[in-house]
């Protein structure tokens, strides 16, 4: 312990540190896949990450994991700097990897989504470690045929939220735009987003305004003893294997740009974010997947914020890190609820919750009850460590493809979103705007859910919004 205490850096806030946990079991490891058609060379690729490590201090830290008083704490190391090494596999290593994954399931899956769910599935931080110092960030490149790449940016929940992933991406499509076009003559574009002058955020705790969690005792109490009865009567879907050892699995929704732009236009028709559309969608869906679909039912839904506008001092997209806070609201579905009548009720019980503020005054709360959940599985229906059945974000992502980035870069696709098959909900909506149309990626943990379970489920869900968009 003296060497580590020479050592710069901070111990992790509370919601980090129960991401610390999360993640060894299999929930928050965040991968960012590329399908690219330029050759991602090394050097430069090496390079282009350096940057951003230096921009971003939380891209460079080390996870140090110790036991003090039989408990589990946590530091983010900043010193020494650990900039990223490229792991590169040639195209008949890539072809081995596929192969040893490839199954009946999986047959009709892209590269580019096969290598996404094997990068979720690695998972260094739940292994033991000498000194209990961990890499917090990891980049792999795989060569597939007809002069196509996948690149792969994959790190630990405590340093990627999904407004960091976003931001990633986008910055390191700059400064390669950069780096082929001759090198750093524009570099500043990126070097002027230096998060804290060179030094890593504090933790979300430490940020939040002073009198927003405030709390008594006895409320406190009254609220986790409600979040723990309420959680007993939430129905979730049928569990195909809640033996097995977990793996997260994805399942893709896709729009075209004409039923996207009605459902924008239903939501502001309405006064309500695409969130609650979604999450209407997916409760309606999970009724239909049920054998009886008029009885009643109690529902949960995880909304996750990003808090960063909201701190002191307020944080921008570009300080990387882990800033979102979570809202639980349960729902009564009848069975005969139409799209927009349920998705005016989500959003609204949604916005009442966070107008008092309950994303910071149950913060500490839900983050107690997720650990107890995580160290006694056998408080969850099945030990299946499920949460809700859905979560969603409440802002959606809005992607629009730089013609300068296709040519220069190469992108063509890509796709992002983080590991459930630890604590979590049964699928987990990561959405995103992209060119004019809607584009989810459903992660789910298998097999505690089957792939042809979440295609019937997310086929139903786009059945529902796309009628919903005709009926606005």
């Amino acid at each position: 312990m003296g060497e580590i205490a020479q050592l710069q850096g901070r111990i992790v806030s509370a919601t980090e540190h129960g991401w610390c946990h999360a993640v060894r079991g299999g929930t928050g490891i965040a991968v960012l896949a590329i399908l690219t058609s330029k050759s991602p060379e090394i050097p430069h690729f090496e390079n282009a990450l350096k940057k951003l490590q230096n921009s971003h201090p939380t891209l460079k830290c080390k996870l140090h994991s110790h036991t003090k008083s039989s408990r589990s704490t946590f530091s983010l190391l900043t010193s020494p700097p650990n900039f990223i090494k490229v792991k590169h596999f040639d195209l008949s290593s890539t072809f081995k990897i596929l192969e040893n994954i490839s199954g009946s399931e999986n047959q009709n899956l892209s590269p580019l989504h096969v290598l996404l769910e094997h990068e979720l599935n690695l998972n260094p931080w739940v292994k033991n470690s000498d000194n209990g110092i961990y890499d917090m960030f990891f980049a792999t490149t795989y060569a597939l045929p007809n002069s196509k790449w996948v690149v792969v940016l994959r790190l630990h929940g405590v340093g990627c939220d999904r407004t960091t992933a976003i931001s990633l991406l986008r910055e390191l499509q700059v400064v390669l735009v950069q780096e082929g076009e001759g090198g750093s003559g524009g570099g500043g574009r990126v070097e002027m987003q230096i998060e804290n002058k060179g030094k890593i955020c504090l933790g979300m705790e430490d940020l939040i305004p002073d009198g927003k969690v405030k709390k008594t005792i006895w409320t406190r109490g009254v609220d986790m003893l409600g979040y723990s009865v309420n959680s007993l009567g939430l129905t979730n879907l049928k569990f195909k294997d809640a033996k097995s050892p977990r793996s997260s699995q994805v399942v893709r929704l896709q729009l075209n740009q004409d039923d996207t732009q009605k459902i924008i236009a239903g939501c502001k028709s309405k006064g309500i974010r695409l969130c609650g559309a979604l999450g209407a969608a997916g409760l309606i869906a999970a009724q239909r997947s049920r054998s009886r679909i008029d009885k009643h039912r109690k529902y949960g839904i995880v909304t996750l914020i990003d808090c960063r506008s909201l701190l002191q001092p307020p944080l921008s997209p570009h300080q990387y890190g882990f800033y979102h806070s979570t809202i639980l609201n349960t729902h009564v579905v009848k069975g005969k609820e139409k799209l927009w009548e349920l998705a005016e009720k989500v959003y609204t019980e949604f916005t009442n919750y966070k107008n008092d503020n309950r994303h910071f005054t149950d913060m500490a709360d839900l983050s107690f009850l997720m650990c107890k959940a995580i160290d006694n599985p056998s408080l969850t229906p099945s030990s299946s460590l499920r949460t809700s059945i859905l979560s969603i974000f409440e802002d959606t992502v809005i992607h629009n493809s730089d013609d300068k980035g296709k040519d220069v870069v190469g992108l063509e696709d890509y796709m992002g979103c983080a590991s459930v098959h630890g604590i979590g909900p049964s699928i987990g909506i990561f959405d995103t705007i992209r060119d004019g149309r809607l584009d989810c990626l459903c992660v789910y943990p298998s097999p505690l859910h089957s792939r042809d379970q979440m295609e019937e489920f997310v086929e139903k869900m786009k059945s529902v919004l796309v009628d919903g968009a005709n009926h606005i």
